[in-house]
């Protein structure tokens, strides 16, 4: 999956690979000259009192050096350059991808995960490209010449390095080896630290109302407790390959230097020649490190691209027609034909033989107990999720035939949690009518009842919310996410227990300003208050996901006994009546 990813990914970055590989040539053709050249320096310059071979020599190394640093620099920049734009079009691709996933695909995921995937997941990915950009090409390429300018230097001490380069491998090896199922292990519970935390930040009001900031608290320290424990045992493999390295470096250095020494001492090598093949040794042992230390980012970077590519080949469940087709008639016109919809491997469906017509200018309420299907009934029409037996029609036409944003222009879905963005009033009424006049916007605040607290706002339209409009009321909220649909002008509006929140006198007259709003549009109202839906055309009643009854107030009040214990519940007989 990893070398897929980044096939794919970096394909539009070649140039700047390119590049990279160029400079990185350059800039270790230069490292390994210089050890040659400080060589000379010693034994043409130094042994001899030569000054001017000294200056002449110097000068030379200081210009190479001067080509190293630039080349070396500059593919360092490229590097960074290709990583972070492949890493910018993975974190879109993966937003483009969430976009499109339905309720099931969402939820099989879970959002702490999503989050994850598309920021510390991606990350890792970048940061290998980065490093293997610089590291790749170089590790090789110094490792092979490091040696052959070695064996040129002197090739009677070439077996320290048969024995140096095998053991620093694997040994670099082993760890990385007991290191991949730990970096594994450190994603899964980032996720489940993000999963705790998000919980406990969207439901702190609900924690302080119980007194359990003692309880979420353990909670999360037993999350946090055991990523700490999981980075705890990468990080002692991790801590084992330096003092490797050095051990197994100095060593080489130590039997370099005194096998070396001996053959100075006996005249069979030169003191400039032995400082050259200590540089060079030192050289392919730093290959053969950043090589190892390349191979230990690898294995978190597969499982990251693992993770990315799980997200990016997952296919929604809802997916838009190859060829689609127009409306048949009023996109105002809602048919359900036992519909039906079960998730994958339930023994029994959510919503079974489901069958009612919603026309024009006219308002259907949907009805029941808790758990009877009805958001998953509204979730339907905008194709939020799909049908698993029979259809919905919007417009005489199967949702599933039609364009997906031509048929969700049409609705105006007020759910059944409301949900405002950051931003201003306005910017969060526009949300669906982005070119929308003030007169527009304060058309449907008046018609949502919301126009009299939003102009005692300090900024009224201009007023910030904060993110999931946490800085207004619960009945504000619904009134605004009204308001908000009401600003579409849609053809469809499903209100799914939208006025949960609202006082009976604001109910009552929010429900008489709609009227006219929607004289021409179909309207779909999930509530639970009989005082809400007991002036629709018609109320379908659920229950376990099967329609228990469909009719008027006064029809189901007398022939059917679920829709009659609700009510009852709620009334007294003389108000049920």
């Amino acid at each position: 999956m990893l070398i897929g990813l980044l096939r794919t990914r970096l394909h539009p970055y070649r140039r700047q690979l390119a590049a990279v590989v160029v400079l990185q040539l350059i800039s270790v053709i230069a490292m390994l000259y210089l050890p040659s050249l400080n060589a000379d320096l010693i034994d043409g310059g130094v042994t001899k009192g030569d000054i001017g071979y000294i200056w002449t020599t110097g000068l030379w190394m200081l210009a190479v050096s001067g080509v190293q640093i630039l080349a070396s620099a500059t593919s360092v920049y490229f590097a960074a350059q290709a990583a972070m734009g492949a890493g910018r079009d993975m974190r879109g691709a993966l937003l483009h991808r969430v976009g499109t996933f339905s309720a099931r695909e969402i939820g099989q995921f879970g959002a702490p995960s999503l989050i994850t995937r598309n920021t510390n997941d991606v990350q890792q990915v970048q940061l290998l490209v980065v490093m293997s950009a610089t590291i790749l090409v170089m590790a090789p390429i110094m490792c092979v010449g490091g040696i052959i300018m070695a064996l040129r230097e002197d090739l009677g001490l070439s077996w320290l390095l048969l024995i140096a380069v095998p053991a620093l491998g694997i040994s670099m090896g082993v760890i990385v080896a007991f290191m991949v199922p730990g970096f594994r292990q450190m994603q899964d519970r980032i996720d489940q630290v993000n999963r705790v935390l998000r919980e406990q930040i969207t439901g702190i009001r609900v924690v302080r109302a119980f007194v359990r900031e003692r309880q979420e608290t353990a909670r999360f320290e037993v999350a946090n407790d055991l990523l700490t424990a999981a980075s705890l045992r990468v990080g002692r493999l991790m801590a084992l390959m330096f003092p490797t390295v050095m051990l197994i470096s100095n060593v080489t250095a130590v039997g370099v230097i005194w096998f070396g020494g001996h053959a100075v001492d006996s005249g069979a090598m030169q003191i400039g020649s032995l400082t050259a093949l200590l540089s060079y040794i030192m050289q392919i042992l730093m290959a053969v490190m950043m090589a190892s230390f390349l191979a230990m980012m690898a294995p978190r970077a597969a499982v990251s691209a693992d993770r990315i590519g799980a997200v990016l080949g997952t296919e929604s469940s809802v997916r838009a027609p190859e060829k689609a087709v127009p409306f048949l008639a009023d996109p105002a016109t809602v048919e359900l034909r036992d519909a039906e919809f079960a998730f994958p491997g339930a023994e029994k469906p959510v919503l079974c033989r489901v069958r009612f017509r919603v026309g024009p200018g006219t308002t259907t309420a949907v009805v029941g107990s808790t758990g009877s299907g009805k958001t998953t009934l509204v979730n339907l029409i905008p194709r939020l999720i799909d049908v698993t037996a029979g259809a919905v029609l919007v417009g005489g036409t199967d949702v599933r035939e039609l364009d997906l944003t031509e048929l969700r222009e049409r609705i105006g879905l007020v759910p059944q949690k409301a949900y405002l963005f950051s931003g201003t009033v306005a910017e969060n009424l526009r949300y669906g009518k982005p070119d929308a006049t003030d007169d527009e916007l304060w058309h449907a605040l008046e018609v949502a009842q919301a126009a009299d607290f939003v102009r005692e706002m300090p900024q009224g339209l201009a007023t910030p919310i904060a993110q999931g409009g946490t800085t207004v009321s619960g009945g504000q909220r619904q009134r605004l996410a009204i308001a908000r649909a009401l600003v579409r002008r849609p053809k469809v509006y499903l209100f799914d227990d939208s006025f949960s929140a609202l006082d009976v006198a604001t109910d009552a007259g929010l429900r008489a300003a709609l009227r006219p709003e929607t004289a021409d549009a179909a309207v779909i109202i999930v509530a639970q208050r009989v005082t809400t839906i007991r002036d629709a055309d018609q109320i379908v009643v659920l229950e376990d996901g099967e329609m228990a009854g469909i009719g008027s107030h006064e029809e189901l009040l007398r022939d059917c006994p679920e829709y009659r214990e609700i009510v009852e519940s709620q009334l007294s007989a003389q108000e049920a009546r």
